[in-house]
């Protein structure tokens, strides 16, 4: 199967398609193609299999249905988008089911690649690993611009103030309010609450 696109081209033909050899031609917008040196012209002839992510939350779609994605979903403002005005909240975060982040901050980055925008966001990211990457951006109003300034090179890491863990489940709870929903690069509504599932070499795709 032929898919030409973005990210969340590809996901919604991944999950619409379980199980079929998709050759994908990217759009300059994908990520996802960027991480696995895929050209743009789609002319692969290597079979690799990849990880998606399935995403539930309230505000994102009909009960228990799930959003997929192959690259990465933000919940708050996304790192590349962070300014000194952006308010904080606070969420707290599970991995695997253990407690493993609660307090304030601006930014939940759960991931499956390594770029946002073309930024390497999470260098340590890989979407064939079984693992989802995940941060917390919980810097001070001083510190974000510099951290902006690092974060196309992946030198924004390490930071004492952006929390870095790996997990196949990912559980996040917002206190107070909603917050904006980014998926593979585009929003969806806002939420209080996100679970993320890594499914593990659910895509086939030629690279």
């Amino acid at each position: 199967m032929d898919i030409t696109g973005d990210d969340a081209d590809l996901a919604a033909c991944g999950a619409n398609h379980p199980g079929e050899l998709v050759r994908f031609q990217p759009s300059p917008a994908s990520d996802l193609a960027r991480a696995l040196g895929l050209g743009h012209e789609g002319d692969g002839t290597t079979e690799v299999a990849i990880d998606t992510l399935e995403i539930r939350g309230d505000g994102l779609g009909g009960e228990g249905d799930a959003t997929p994605a192959v690259n990465a979903v933000v919940l708050g403002a996304p790192p590349d988008r962070l300014r000194w005005g952006t308010r904080s909240v606070r969420v707290t975060v599970r991995l695997d089911g253990r407690p493993w982040f609660a307090g304030r901050a601006t930014t939940v980055v759960v991931a499956n690649g390594q770029y946002l925008r073309g930024a390497d966001v999470v260098p340590r990211g890989h979407p064939g690993d079984g693992w989802a990457e995940v941060q917390v951006y919980a810097l001070g109003r001083r510190e974000r611009a510099e951290m902006s300034r690092r974060l196309p090179t992946g030198t924004h890491l390490p930071h004492p103030r952006i929390a870095g863990g790996r997990a196949r489940r990912v559980e996040v709870d917002v206190a107070a309010r909603r917050v904006p929903v980014e998926i593979d690069g585009r929003r969806h509504g806002r939420s209080r609450r996100l679970e993320v599932t890594l499914v593990s070499a659910s895509l086939r795709l030629l690279v």
